[in-house]
């Protein structure tokens, strides 16, 4: 029903080299049930089953769900990152995205040291 293609599309490769591939939410959901009742009104036992027993009446039900949630994109360089179509999750992308170049310009202030180049040049 599901293979890894569901989640994680096939790749496309643009002509600059960087590879961009779909990613979907993928959710399942299945449910049973049954029940014996009393075939007759008045409080006799009914005779369904073929056994002497009580009928029995059941129904069961699923269901898929497929959401695209996004696409990660892998550059030639060497660098990842997840383009979301979820907008109202934007900004917590772009936190977690710029955590690691706020953190080593902390880590370079407290130092004492001058920001490097390239971390001077990144924007936040």
């Amino acid at each position: 029903m599901v293979d890894v293609n569901t989640i994680i599309g096939d790749p496309v490769e643009t002509p600059d080299g960087t590879v961009i591939l779909p990613v979907s939410r993928v959710g399942f959901g299945f449910a049973a049930g049954g029940s014996e009742f009393q075939a007759d009104i008045d409080g006799k036992s009914g005779t369904g089953g073929g056994n002497g027993g009580l009928p029995f009446g059941g129904g069961s039900g699923g269901g898929v769900s497929i959401r695209p949630i996004g696409f990660l994109i892998v550059s030639k360089e060497g660098g990842v990152r997840l383009l979301s179509t979820d907008h109202q999750n934007q900004l917590y992308d772009r936190l977690i995205d710029m955590a690691p170049t706020v953190v080593e310009k902390i880590q370079a202030l407290l130092k004492g040291d001058s920001v490097p180049t390239q971390l001077a040049d990144k924007p936040m």
